[in-house]
């Protein structure tokens, strides 16, 4: 049950938006320009780190929903999706993004979790000034995106589909355009 009413039918965040508009404006404008804006981190790349910290937050709706998106800016692949954030150290990805997920679930325990050698190693994986600054932001935006969706009970659907539908509704057109109506799963016609 939710704690406050919002617009019916409307899944996780997107009721959030609804009900303010004025605060979702730049909450949207922040998730494109990180997730999606200009950056040597892929879409991809971008969207796991932010699958990773919404899992260990245990938010159903963002996980499950940036896990789809993630998908979809990987060619479906949905099994390095999941690889990456059940176990980060054991994904077949590259060193460089295992170093940076490494941070990125130090800033889900709390920002002063990440140490100097966690850089160094993020660094001696060629991972670049403005690539680690962006994971700590991915990361901790997403704390704050998480903390938003569970703190008003937001209704969370159970249906994959209906993530897998608003996955590919984002990868293809951003976070700036809300989401269609049929992308909705509640919302059908």
């Amino acid at each position: 049950m939710p704690h406050i009413a919002r617009p019916e039918g409307l899944p996780g965040i997107t009721s959030g938006f609804a009900f303010r508009p004025e605060t979702a404006k730049p909450m949207r404008a922040l998730a494109e320009v990180l997730l999606r804006g200009p950056s040597s981190l892929t879409r991809g790349e971008r969207e796991m780190i932010a699958t990773l910290a919404s899992t260990r937050n245990d938010c159903f709706f963002c996980a499950t929903s940036h896990r789809a998106v993630a998908a979809h800016n990987l060619d479906g692949e949905y099994g390095l999706v999941d690889a990456v954030r059940i176990d980060p150290e054991n994904a077949p990805i590259g060193g460089k993004l295992k170093a940076l997920l490494r941070i990125a679930a130090k800033v889900q325990q709390g920002g002063k979790n990440v140490t100097g050698e966690d850089i160094a190693r993020a660094h001696g994986q060629s991972a670049t000034d403005l690539e680690t600054h962006d994971t700590v932001l991915i990361a901790a935006a997403f704390c704050m995106y998480n903390r938003y969706v569970d703190g008003l009970a937001t209704w969370t659907p159970s249906d994959l589909q209906s993530y897998d539908t608003m996955g590919a509704q984002i990868a293809r057109e951003g976070y700036l355009k809300p989401l269609d109506r049929a992308a909705s799963p509640a919302v059908a016609g």
